[in-house]
């Protein structure tokens, strides 16, 4: 059981060159089965039924697991059977027809467009750290690109002179999308910068000893420009959702929002569509005179009571 499950876990890697995030939060749940497998004391994956996976998940659940993570490790099981079903080691899924328990569905954390712009029009020191934070900052929010997105773009996949970025995403999937005039601003001033920092590769964003930008190292800039301008924290996945939820509140075309977003499914851009109605609704309760339940005002000793009403009155 050990080698199947390693020789799938380095198909994953090598052939299908799933993110190192993916990579590492399916082995997680994989062995999470297998240890419950040998716990079962169960011989083979053969063995490993849909009564007793639906145990596992009901007891990861009962520990506080939430139903995204259990729904990642039912998806990490299904790939694994499929795996196994094509090298002709099992005849069945045991994941399938098992649906997570549904958990609470939080909305994105997004910065409205009046702080979006005090963000990125404050003030840029006039050096290395200074343009390549500002050009991390305009790109991540013109083209609404994930953590690995950035960490991983290489100067050949972006194009200037028409204003666009080859994105490679999830899945190892291509995608283009626009870049804004305000990043394409800021990425000229900060490229003449990484080429005199000798960069040891073709990465775009580099550090001081011109080595690439790790996930780690762009989240604190991106938390300390949020704390400098803004005053609260900031992620880049928040500037992503920004990107999202803007844009469709201007165009209301979310087939389109999914394309420049990269999700395979539609389900997972509807999210952006909450949110944009709870800005309408946020809107209709500050400005329509009767969204609000006022409080009547008691009548004082001296004043007459009010007139009651007939129905066509009401």
């Amino acid at each position: 059981m050990h080698s199947q499950l390693d020789a799938y876990l380095e198909q994953l890697r090598c052939e299908r060159q799933v993110s190192p995030h993916t990579f590492s939060a399916y082995r997680l749940d994989l062995r999470k089965v297998l240890d419950y497998c040998q716990q079962e004391q169960l011989a083979d994956w053969r063995a490993l039924d849909t009564p007793r996976l639906r145990r596992l998940i009901a007891r990861q659940h009962q520990q506080g697991l939430s139903g995204k993570s259990l729904a990642r490790l039912l998806s990490a099981v299904r790939g694994f059977y499929q795996y196994l079903n094509r090298q002709g080691l099992c005849s069945h899924d045991p994941a399938n027809g098992l649906t997570p328990p549904k958990g609470e569905r939080r909305l994105p954390k997004t910065l409205d467009a009046d702080r979006a712009k005090q963000l990125l029009d404050g003030s840029v020191e006039d050096d290395f750290l200074g343009h390549r934070d500002q050009a991390l900052l305009e790109l991540c929010y013109s083209s609404g690109l994930r953590l690995a997105e950035l960490v991983s773009l290489n100067t050949d996949q972006l194009d200037l002179a028409d204003g666009l970025v080859n994105v490679r995403g999830k899945g190892n999937k291509m995608r283009v999308v626009p870049v804004g005039s305000k990043a394409r601003a800021a990425l000229e001033l900060w490229l003449p910068l990484r080429a005199l920092a000798n960069p040891l590769d073709d990465a775009l964003f580099i550090s001081q000893q011109g080595r690439r930008l790790g996930p780690r190292a762009i989240q604190l800039r991106m938390r300390q420009a949020g704390v400098r301008e803004l005053g609260q924290h900031l992620h880049p996945h928040m500037l992503r959702h920004s990107f999202a939820s803007h844009l469709l509140e201007s165009s209301q075309d979310l087939r389109a929002v999914q394309e420049l977003l990269g999700h395979a499914d539609i389900a997972t851009t509807q999210i952006y569509t909450h949110l944009d109605f709870q800005h309408l609704a946020t809107v209709y309760d500050s400005a329509h005179p009767r969204a609000k339940r006022r409080t009547p005002e008691k009548p004082t000793d001296n004043a007459p009571a009010a007139p009651r009403q007939t129905p066509h009155e009401q």
